[in-house]
Formats: C-alpha cells, structure tokens, sequence
C-alpha cells in the first residue's frame, strides 16, 4: 500500500498567478488614523498659536549669522567624526592585540572618556590654560589660550570623546568577523596588518556602518553643548540672536529645522552606504532586486515547481 504522502505533486504552470489572501489589519488602520489625527490636532495647534511670530522664524531661516553657524555645525561634525572614527579604529585593534600593555592602555582610555560627560570634557579642554598656561618647550612653546581657541577645545572634546564610542563599535565589528577568515589570511602568508585591512575590516563595516550613521546623528546634535564656550554654532548663533530680539522660542525654532534638515541628509547618506556594504548578503541582494528575479528567487523555493532545485534557471 502507497502513502498518500509519496504521490508526485501535480506541476504547476508558470504563468498561472499565485492565490494569496490578504491579511486583514483592521486595528493597524484604527492606529493610523488616530495617530493621523493627533499629528494634525498638534501641528494645527502649533501652526495657529498667536504666540509664536511665525514671520520671525521665516525672516531667519537663511539669516547670514544663522548660516555661518550651521557652517561651523557641519565643520564640528565632519572632522570630530573623522578623527573619531580613525582614533577608534586604533583603539578596537589595540584592545584586541595580544600586548597586555596596548590593551591596557585602550581601556584606560575608553574608561577615562567614557566615563565623563562631554559637557565637562569641553569644558575642561578651553580651561586647559588655567592648568598649563603655555604648551611646548623652550623656544617652541605657545601660549595655551592662543592655541586652543573655542574651536579647537570643542573639536578636542568631540573627537577624542567619540574616538571612545568607535572604538567600541569597530571593535564589535571585527568581532563579528569570523576568525577562520583570519585563519586563511595567514595561511596565504598575509601579515596581521594585511589581514585586517584586507580581510576583516571591509566585512565587518556591514557590523559597523549602522551604529557609526547613528553616532554622526548624535554628533550633530551633540555640538550644541560647545554654545558654553561661546563655539559660536548654530544652537549658540540663534541663541544670541533670540535674547537680543526677545525671539527666543522662534529662534529655537529655526535651529531645529536646520539640525533637522542636516539630519535628514546624514541618514539618507547612511541607508546608501548600507546597501552598498550589504551587496552579496542575502539582504542586499533580493533589496532591489528586479520584480521578475525575485518572481523566480520566490518560484525556486515553492515545492512542486518544475525548475525548483535548479535556481530558478531557464
């Protein structure tokens, strides 16, 4: 006697469509509705509040002071950025070294940075000169005061302090990598340096990009503490602006249309960087897939399909 559960399934055509019900979302569509209308109620209350002069957070939008502040915005993000991310990416290989001395001193400086609000670090680097009233030795020393302007002391405090954070981030990264990769890097003769140039860090920026997108968005934001050194960014340019004119919620206003602005571009450059880095996982290849390959990636797997078993080739 035969199973029922060994007779041949009957094929199907290719071109006969594929029957799905829809799942019904009743209460998802409930939700939206409601959170429609409350971001209505609230823009509307917003937009129409005589207490806001909306004239005045339109008249600074493009102000000449407000511009030079979202430059010198833009200039904090991008170099402490930078220097962050080189510095973390010399601080994950010292902490993963075998040298106790290179790891030791890698985690002292994550615990040290870490471990201290960047306020206070901002602070403590424009008072350096309090400490050490010239820098250098002999002939070749400078006045601290002269050397660390608001801008330096503000691109140290950032940098250095997010030099902790990547650190930790590529460190996560490389871990991700699975070690047999460094194992066949060294059986082809590679040096350690090589490997990890080569090898394992480009597979491990799809680990890192992610988290570092999200760490540039803080940074941005994060600038706006250096208004207590007088950096003269964007948050400090329209606070000064705001107390002279009485403005001060219309210039906060604008503020955060800017950082909101920036935002947008650092996080649509961010998803572009992901998919580039995703390419070759299964993610990034069936994300833009074109509608007839995914057809047959999805063809491929359904059983009875004649080409199931051959990878969807004609």
């Amino acid at each position: 006697m035969t199973s029922s559960t060994n007779a041949p399934s009957a094929p199907v055509g290719n071109d006969e469509p594929i029957k799905a019900i829809p799942v019904r979302r009743t209460w998802q569509w409930v939700s939206a509705a409601a959170v429609t209308a409350v971001v209505a109620l609230l823009v509307w209350s917003v937009g129409t509040n005589d207490n806001i002069a909306w004239p005045v957070v339109g008249e600074h939008l493009l102000d000449a002071s407000i511009l030079r502040g979202l430059l010198v915005t833009l200039e904090l993000t991008v170099l402490a950025m930078i220097l962050g991310i080189a510095l973390g990416v010399v601080l994950a290989v010292m902490r993963l070294s075998d040298n106790p001395v290179l790891r030791t001193v890698s985690g002292a400086y994550l615990w040290l940075f870490r471990g201290t609000p960047v306020l206070v670090q901002i602070v403590l680097w424009f008072n350096l000169g309090l400490i050490f009233p010239t820098l250098g030795f002999g002939p070749l020393s400078v006045e601290t005061n002269a050397l660390i302007s608001p801008f330096a002391a503000a691109l140290l405090a950032l940098a250095l302090n997010e030099g902790a954070y990547m650190a930790e981030i590529v460190r996560g990264g490389i871990a991700s990598v699975d070690s047999g990769q460094t194992e066949a890097a060294h059986a082809l003769s590679l040096r350690r340096g090589q490997t990890m140039r080569r090898i394992v860090l480009p597979q491990a920026m799809r680990v890192i990009v992610p988290p570092t997108g999200n760490e540039v968005v803080t940074m941005l934001k994060t600038t706006s503490l250096v208004a207590v050194i007088g950096a003269q960014d964007l948050f400090t340019r329209a606070q000064s602006i705001g107390s002279k004119d009485f403005t001060t919620f219309e210039l906060l206003l604008v503020a955060s249309f800017w950082y909101l602005v920036l935002t947008s571009m650092f996080t649509y450059a961010q998803s572009h960087l992901e998919r580039r880095f995703a390419r070759g996982t299964t993610r990034g290849t069936t994300r833009g897939t074109a509608p007839g390959t995914r057809r047959r990636i999805l063809t491929n797997l359904i059983p009875g399909r004649p080409e199931a078993g051959r990878g969807g080739a004609r």
